[in-house]
C-alpha cells in the first residue's frame, strides 16, 4: 500500500537530520520497514543547518518525534545536546541514532553493531579470535575499530596516512588495536576499507590499498555502498577474495534504530530491498 495513503492522525514520526539531506536513503529504508510491517508510522528527511542540533532535539521532543537518525556533520553535535548517552555513543563522541523516552532524549551509535551484523547476516562471518584491518581513521572507522573489538577480534590493526589520527581509533580497541602500515593488510583476516576512496564523486583517485597484497583467503568489505561494486571490489573479487560493499551496514545500523524507536524486530530484507531499489534510481 503507497506509504502517503496510510497516513492519519495517529500516524507516528521518525526523521533523518544532516545538511545536506535530502540524498539520504534512510526515508527509503525505514519506510520500507514501516510498510513491511503494516505499521502507522512514517519517515522524513529535515534539513539542519550547522549548529542548530539543539534547536532540532528541542522541537523534536515538543513534536513528539519517536525517534531521530543523524548523519554529517551533525553526530558529534548530537551527542553534546542529547540528554543521555549510550556506552558506545560516550566512547565514540558521535551519535547517529537518537531515541525519545518522554522528554528525555538518548543518543545512541549503531554503525559498529550494525556492521558486525552484516558480516554474520551477508558473510557468516564472527570477528572472534581473527585478525582484521580498518582503512582510515574518520567517524566509520572507528565505530567498526570498537565494534571488531567488543566482537572478541584478537587484533584491530588501523591503517591511515595520519599517524596521530590512527593512533586515536586503534586506541578504541585497548591492548588489542595497534597502527599498521599499508604493506601489512595480506597478513589479516579481515580488511575493512572505511575511507572515501572508490565512492562516486572520487572517481580517479587511487585505490585504499594495492590488490596485489590481497589473498584468497581474505574477507574486504567496502563500507561505499555507491558504487555497488568499486575498483576495490573488483579487484578484490579478481583475486578471489570474498568481498562485499557497505550496503548490508547501511541498513543493519537503520535496523538497530528501528527497534530501539518501534520495539520491533526490524524486516531486514525489506530494507535491502527497499535501498537497493532507490539506488538503482539514481
Amino acid at each position: 500500500m503507497d506509504q502517503r495513503r496510510r497516513l492519519s492522525g495517529h500516524t507516528r514520526l521518525a526523521v533523518v537530520i544532516g545538511d545536506p539531506v535530502r540524498h539520504s536513503l534512510s526515508p527509503a529504508i525505514h519506510n520500507a520497514g514501516f510498510a513491511a510491517l503494516g505499521m502507522d508510522w512514517a519517515f522524513l528527511a529535515c534539513e539542519v543547518p550547522e549548529g542548530r542540533v539543539p534547536e532540532a532535539l528541542a522541537g523534536a521532543v515538543a513534536l513528539g518525534v519517536e525517534g531521530l537518525s543523524v548523519t554529517m556533520p551533525h553526530k558529534a553535535a548530537a551527542a553534546a545536546a542529547v540528554d543521555e548517552l549510550s556506552a558506545t555513543a560516550r566512547l565514540l563522541g558521535a551519535v547517529n541514532c537518537v531515541s525519545r523516552r518522554g522528554d528525555r532524549l538518548v543518543g545512541h551509535s549503531t554503525d559498529g553493531g550494525g556492521f558486525t551484523d552484516a558480516l554474520a547476516d551477508e558473510a557468516g562471518w564472527v570477528p572472534a579470535g581473527a585478525r582484521c584491518a580498518v582503512l582510515g581513521a574518520g567517524g566509520a572507522a572507528r565505530a567498526v575499530t570498537l565494534a571488531l573489538s567488543e566482537a572478541g577480534a584478537a587484533e584491530v590493526a588501523v591503517v591511515n596516512r595520519t599517524q596521530g589520527n590512527a593512533e586515536a581509533a586503534a586506541a578504541l580497541a585497548r591492548d588489542r588495536g595497534r597502527v599498521a602500515q599499508p604493506a601489512e593488510v595480506g597478513g589479516f583476516d579481515l580488511i575493512v576499507n572505511a575511507t572515501p576512496l572508490g565512492m562516486s564523486g572520487h572517481s580517479g583517485a587511487p585505490m585504499p590499498l594495492d590488490p596485489d597484497l590481497l589473498r584468497p583467503d581474505q574477507l574486504l568489505v567496502d563500507l561505499i555502498y555507491e558504487p555497488a561494486e568499486t575498483a576495490l571490489l573488483a579487484a578484490a573479487r579478481r583475486r578471489g577474495l570474498r568481498a562485499f560493499n557497505g550496503v548490508r551496514m547501511l541498513v543493519h545500523q537503520a535496523a538497530r534504530a528501528f527497534g530501539l524507536w518501534t520495539g520491533a524486530e526490524a524486516p531486514v530484507d525489506a530494507m535491502v530491498a527497499a535501498t537497493e531499489q532507490a539506488l538503482a534510481q539514481r
